[in-house]
């Protein structure tokens, strides 16, 4: 039983972890109709700005957090604005070939200034310490992730489903040219949705470093993971991302407790058979 909740408990919280930072490209994907292979570079630039204001500047680990989704979305904007509206509509091959190479660019700009090392992001002693829940212990920092995780679905539902700038996104999205003349102004749309999933991607970066860590050749090591989950869970759909973090993440780390010599072939032997089922993913929608 003790293995059992141990798998469980960390399932959850790396699932979670998953969502937060790829619930931003399924957004962009799905929504923005863009390929954004570069998704990763954003979260592991703000693990590096999270991790240069702790170490250097001696700021705690939630100012750490907030510069670091600032200075990602800081980063994001000029970029959105001169590369991304570029190939919004343009054939599928283009949109990968420019944010592959945007990805490339930040990997060798990484390595140039901080260095082929890990980088970390030291936890406060409030998230390091384990709490006791009653019958064993959890690690807080896995529950934090668990929170954040559920926040950030909650936040985002509410968002699309049930503000005034979510009526605008979808109109946006079902028919860009009859929301401009009807008065959208569709670039700001897309500048600010970028904006979101890129600080989306910024704030799972961070908090998700325990089990994703940052190091410079992170937007590689990961971009087929964080395609993965988009595929599986649909792109667009919030629970269908949600759905799929929690799946893979569960027979991810299953995998690895039982059989860690199988690496990833659980995972994507479970993906292979979940498309082939599902070929939009759990909850996607026909474009």
């Amino acid at each position: 039983m003790q293995t059992i909740f141990s798998i469980a408990i960390d399932a959850f919280a790396y699932g979670m972890a998953l969502f937060i930072i790829c619930i931003g490209l399924s957004l962009t994907m799905g929504l923005m109709r863009v390929v954004n292979l570069a998704h990763g570079a954003f979260a592991m630039i703000a693990g590096y700005i999270a991790s240069y204001a702790q170490r250097e500047l001696g700021t705690g680990y939630a100012a750490a957090i907030l510069l670091a989704i600032l200075g990602t979305i800081a980063i994001s904007i000029p970029l959105e604005r001169f590369l991304y509206r570029r190939i919004y509509g343009s054939p599928q091959l283009t949109q990968v070939l420019m944010t592959i190479g945007i990805t490339f660019c930040v990997i060798g700009i990484t390595n140039y200034f901080f260095g082929p090392t890990l980088k970390t992001i030291p936890l406060p002693p409030s998230l390091a310490e384990p709490v006791d829940i009653g019958f064993r212990t959890v690690a807080a920092h896995r529950l934090f992730v668990m929170a954040c995780g559920v926040v950030v679905a909650a936040g985002l539902w509410f968002l699309i489903e049930r503000t005034m700038f979510g009526i605008k996104l979808r109109a946006t999205v079902d028919n860009a040219a009859m929301a401009d003349a009807l008065g959208v102004r569709t670039q700001v749309v897309y500048a600010i949705s970028f904006a979101i999933a890129m600080g989306l991607a910024a704030f799972g970066g961070v908090v998700g470093a325990e089990f994703l860590p940052i190091e410079p050749y992170y937007a590689l090591r990961y971009m087929v993971t964080f395609l993965v989950v988009v595929s599986v869970g649909g792109a667009g759909s919030i629970p269908g991302a949600l759905l799929a973090c929690l799946v893979l993440g569960a027979i991810d780390t299953t995998g690895r407790y039982l059989m860690p010599d199988f690496g990833n072939f659980f995972v994507y032997a479970a993906v292979i058979a979940i498309v082939c089922v599902f070929p939009r993913g759990f909850l996607g929608r026909a474009q």
